[in-house]
């Protein structure tokens, strides 16, 4: 079919009426497919049945009794693990319970009442926090921000990462600007991974304030749909190069590599900032989840072995993908309605509609029974300038479903963009 642009106005209504009768058809199925969240899929899941053969006994490979307090930064073995697969120091990190966005909050709501290093002013004592937030993101990260007060600035993310010039200028003139928040590898929900300059000068660059921090939450480092592995460049080591070891806080977690409500988290930082969040962290805890620890070390046993259980989700998860391409290329390509990402990993495909639509295809989709990420989610406040993107998460539902789900999702766009044309 021709760009629907090109038609003239009766073929335009022509069309419309055609897309109109098939809408109504899917709403008399009374569908209820769910695709609003990026969550593992049962066979994911069961992908970790063996997780617990290799409970007993409860005693860590250096004697530590799993079943009782200590250990405040994490077992030994899975602290060297988990220093493997970040390339840091095991001094450089911290395990802690099975999310990485509740390290992410804890962290902000530590620097709010006590600063980000000793000395430092507490944020909860300064008149006004902002962060630079790469659009479209991570729903959760703004929620954190908005939920402190912190006041969001929007950032363009583009293929090499955020837009670096305009980041450039913000933080060397404003020392309001405490921080960034990313997901630097398989962005959510982009799929874009940060190119090594863009690492390189969020590592360089200076800023006005003296305790601005990266929040580089790698939730997605080893997420990949096929044996294409892109890298990111250690951030770490970089602000180390540049001479700002303290610059960075990095997270991640198993949450979607074991099990989703049961993983463990990472946190990754200089040996500085470790050693002041774990004199922080004394007063919240005695020591997070020792088993949990110890039984994922045992499951997971090395680098190569989390590699080689991710190409098994790579294996269930890259099927829906494409499943999701396939008929985005079908049912749109070349209508100039509608474009998406391509990603070699992580858990979404962003999508992006005609501009004013996507506030109105995600309505559409709920009243045909297909729910998805509301419109403007991926932005802060909720607030997409040009009400077009839309976060396409296809990891939980079936195939079949999956196929339904996009195939109603790929009407509502037409419906939207038509009934735009014809106003």
């Amino acid at each position: 079919m021709r760009r629907l642009e090109e038609l003239t106005r009766n073929e335009i209504i022509q069309i419309k009426k055609t897309i109109d009768d098939k809408y109504e058809e899917y709403k008399k199925e009374k569908l209820s497919l769910d695709m609003s969240r990026g969550k593992p899929c049962q066979e994911q899941l069961d992908l970790s049945r063996g997780f617990f053969e290799n409970a007993e006994p409860l005693i860590s490979r250096d004697g530590i009794d799993c079943r009782n307090y200590g250990q405040l930064t994490g077992l030994p073995e899975v602290k060297e693990l988990f220093a493997s697969l970040l390339e840091v120091e095991v001094e450089e990190l911290i395990i802690g319970e099975n999310s990485s966005l509740a390290l992410i909050y804890d962290t902000v709501a530590r620097a709010f009442s006590h600063g980000v290093a000793e000395g430092a002013t507490p944020w909860g004592k300064l008149e006004k926090v902002k962060f630079l937030c790469p659009s479209p993101g991570y729903d959760r990260h703004f929620s954190i921000c908005e939920f402190f007060g912190i006041e969001m600035i929007t950032i363009p993310l583009n293929e090499e990462g955020p837009d670096m010039d305009l980041v450039e200028e913000l933080v060397r003139n404003d020392e309001t600007i405490k921080g960034i928040i990313c997901v630097p590898k398989f962005s959510n929900p982009t799929g874009i991974v940060y190119s090594e300059e863009t690492v390189n000068r969020l590592a360089a660059m200076k800023t006005a304030a003296d305790d601005f921090r990266i929040f580089w939450d790698n939730a997605y480092m080893v997420h990949y749909l096929s044996d294409k592995r892109p890298v990111l460049k250690n951030i770490l080591k970089a602000c180390k190069e540049y001479n700002n070891p303290d610059r960075v806080f990095i997270y991640t977690s198993t949450s979607k590599i074991t099990f989703a409500g049961a993983g463990i988290a990472v946190f990754a930082s200089s040996k500085n900032n470790i050693d002041y969040m774990t004199k922080l962290l004394s007063i919240q805890t005695i020591g997070s989840n020792k088993i949990n620890q110890l039984l994922h070390y045992r499951f997971l046993k090395s680098v190569d072995g989390i590699m080689e259980h991710m190409e098994k989700h790579a294996r269930i998860l890259k099927p829906k993908f494409d499943l999701v391409l396939d008929i985005f290329e079908r049912e749109l390509e070349g209508l100039g309605i509608a474009s998406w990402t391509r990603p070699e990993g992580g858990y979404f495909i962003s999508l992006e509609v005609m501009e004013g639509c996507a506030r109105r295809v995600v309505e559409l989709a709920r009243e045909a029974g297909v729910t998805l990420t509301p419109a403007g989610a991926t932005f802060p406040y909720g607030k997409d300038p040009r009400d077009s993107n839309i976060r396409i998460a296809p990891t939980f539902p079936p195939l079949e479903e999956l196929e339904k789900a996009m195939e109603v999702v790929c009407t509502c766009i037409k419906k939207a963009a038509l009934e735009k044309m014809v106003e």
